[in-house]
């Protein structure tokens, strides 16, 4: 017997990956707007059933090259778990912030 469709979606939700989400933000943002990015991307990952692990803040450095005509970029790195069909969302939504100059989730095995 072969599985619908709708079978197997519901089994993806189901599963659930550990992922590493590195992301660099504009160096102009103040504290606040940090923290609230932050926040809405752990907002994001508990609202669809993750769970976050850690988010550790590294600072601002300097960038190996300019990115939207940026020398600088506060780097910030969150642990958490999530459905994979989430993960892309995310990662959609990463794309179309104008704060965050490059992103990187990477799927922890």
């Amino acid at each position: 017997m072969a599985t619908t469709n709708k079978e197997a979606v519901k089994t993806e939700e189901k599963k659930v990956n550990n992922y590493e989400l590195v992301f660099i933000v504009k160096p102009d943002v103040t504290d606040e707007a940090l923290e609230a990015i932050i926040g809405n991307i752990t907002q994001f990952v508990t609202a669809k059933g993750g769970t976050v692990a850690s988010n550790d803040k590294w600072g601002k450095k300097k960038l190996a090259y300019p990115l939207k005509h940026s020398l600088e970029g506060n780097y910030v790195l969150s642990k958490f778990s999530i459905a994979p069909t989430w993960s892309r969302e995310l990662e959609n939504n990463l794309f179309i912030n104008d704060q965050i100059l490059r992103h990187l989730l990477i799927k922890v095995e």
